[in-house]
């Protein structure tokens, strides 16, 4: 993740966006005497907010559950045909 001054940010608005886009990265922007900031493309943005949903509350859970499960091998593997002919509960 770059890092960059409010200064230099101003300095070079249009170089700065334009390479974040180009890049898809993320830009700390730094100003003295506040906390950083972060600038990002609102698609990354977007997905980080639905990964953070997914993630709490009773969706996290099974998220985790489900999660745990595969990793602990008790998944189950379904044939494409099985489902369609509706011989999977």
């Amino acid at each position: 993740m770059k890092v960059i001054t409010a200064s230099d940010l101003r300095a070079n608005l249009a170089n700065v966006f334009d390479a974040i886009e180009d890049d898809a990265e993320h830009l700390v922007v730094t100003r003295s005497g506040h906390e950083p900031l972060v600038v990002m493309l609102k698609s990354d943005y977007d997905a980080w907010r639905e990964t953070e949903y997914l993630s709490r509350g009773a969706n996290g859970r099974e998220l985790r559950r489900r999660i745990a499960d595969m990793e602990a091998g008790a998944q189950v593997q379904h044939e494409l045909e099985d489902l369609d002919a509706g011989g999977v509960a």
